[in-house]
């Protein structure tokens, strides 16, 4: 039985899908892949179905009605996943600026080390990032530190988005429980399971930007980030009966 499942949310990938999709299928080990498509108006759903007879049993696609944001589409693969017994389940973008070839790296850690959570990290040894203008990367940089500051998190690249859980990590958080939907839900995923005292383990990444398509990175995003690590450092202060196992 294969268990492990990557999950792509997507909305208007429709140039990067299938050959993502291809890729992961061409990794070493068994990788089962979930598309969470937002009713993307370039097609992308239609690319993935076009394959859906190439790779039988192997890939999924959910379509969802209007684009509900990434926190909910993980938690909605999330749900899936654990009702389909994935033992190793993933967050991965589709546009190439993780390196399929690290999921590899990413389930050794939780399966074979024996960490709860793995995380690949683009600032363990300074900075590795590529083809991001400086802003963005000094914003990113200090966003994580900023994060640090105020949860106490020893987690490097606290807004990281290549993952992989556990299942038992996401049985023990209520997912119905977690509310933000931008970069804020990837900090708010590692800050539950940091509080829950699961072992977690930053590997060294690069990460390259899109080449094709366009970023999905607004200002509400960034604000929501800003404003929600306040928020959860409260939350857990005051209702500690949430971050128990």
């Amino acid at each position: 039985m294969v268990d492990s499942l990557v999950i792509i949310p997507t909305y208007e990938e429709k140039e990067n899908i299938e050959k993502i999709i291809r890729k992961v299928f061409s990794l070493p080990g068994e990788f089962h892949i979930l598309v969470i498509d937002d009713n993307s108006p370039d097609g992308t759903a239609k690319e993935v179905e076009k394959l859906l007879p190439e790779f039988s049993e192997r890939l999924f696609l959910e379509v969802r009605e209007g684009k509900q944001g990434l926190g909910t589409a993980y938690i909605f693969g999330f749900k899936w996943a654990l009702e389909r017994h994935y033992q190793y389940i993933f967050e991965m973008d589709a546009d190439f600026s993780h390196n399929p070839e690290d999921l590899v790296r990413l389930h050794d850690t939780c399966a074979k080390d024996g960490y709860d959570l793995a995380i690949g990290s683009r600032y363990i040894h300074g900075v590795n990032v590529i083809n991001w203008p400086m802003g963005r990367v000094l914003m990113s940089y200090y966003a994580s530190a900023y994060v640090r500051l105020i949860t106490g998190m020893k987690i490097r690249d606290t807004t990281a988005g290549f993952k992989c859980y556990k299942r038992e990590v996401l049985e023990a958080i209520d997912l119905d429980q977690v509310k933000f939907t931008g970069y804020a839900f990837q900090i708010e995923m590692k800050f539950t399971a940091w509080k829950m005292g699961f072992r977690i383990k930053e590997i060294s990444i690069v990460f390259t930007d899109r080449t094709e398509g366009s970023s999905k990175m607004s200002k509400g995003i960034f604000k929501e980030a800003v404003l929600g690590v306040i928020l959860l450092r409260w939350k857990s202060l005051v209702n500690k009966k949430q971050f128990q196992r």
